[in-house]
């Protein structure tokens, strides 16, 4: 049973890409590869980079495509093979983390964004956050997995995550702080 339909000409591309069709792939990086570079780029910083992981990710994409079981969302699917891509990219490049003894970290209430400038601003604000910080909190934040789980897939331990996030936050709020004093109207 599936959880969600695809449309017909996505299934019938992802199958045309199951028997190798190089047309079918070309059509299916077309459709998808703007979306799919914005998740990279979320992850690693350069553009130039996020180029290169979202091409990495097509590669394992359309190598792995007979992997897809149509239960769920083929998108969603093909956004955890560019997180991972974009992880793995991370991990190779240094060592991300810093790690802390400090066992318990608050969660921070949430104000609702007030514009779409407003999200712009904390998105390039989040850009802007050191790679290991700007990780944890693209991975709980916007992907929504738990620390447990960030924890596995950067082989750190679930503590550190909490930290990670935890400073993640506090530099965003007072880079927001900051930001609404130099910008008072």
């Amino acid at each position: 049973m599936k959880l969600f339909r695809l449309n017909s000409t996505t299934d019938q591309l992802i199958e045309r890409c199951r028997d190798y069709d190089r047309k079918a792939q070309h059509e299916l990086y077309d459709r998808f590869a703007s979306t799919m570079l914005a998740v990279c780029v979320r992850y690693v910083k350069s553009v130039e980079e996020a180029e290169e992981v979202l091409m990495n990710g097509f590669i394992k994409i359309f190598n792995k495509i007979d992997d897809f079981s149509g239960d769920g969302s083929f998108e969603g699917w093909m956004r955890r093979i560019m997180v991972n891509e974009s992880l793995n990219h991370l991990r190779y490049r240094k060592n991300l983390f810093v790690e802390s003894e400090e066992e318990d970290w608050p969660e921070p209430n949430h104000a609702p964004m007030e514009s779409k400038e407003t999200t712009a601003a904390l998105l390039q604000l989040i850009e802007e956050l050191p790679v290991g910080y700007r990780t944890v909190f693209n991975l709980f934040a916007i992907e929504g997995y738990g620390h447990k789980e960030i924890a596995e897939m950067l082989e750190i331990d679930e503590k550190t995550s909490r930290s990670q996030l935890s400073r993640a936050r506090k530099q965003l709020q007072e880079r927001v702080t900051e930001a609404k004093y130099l910008y008072k109207p």
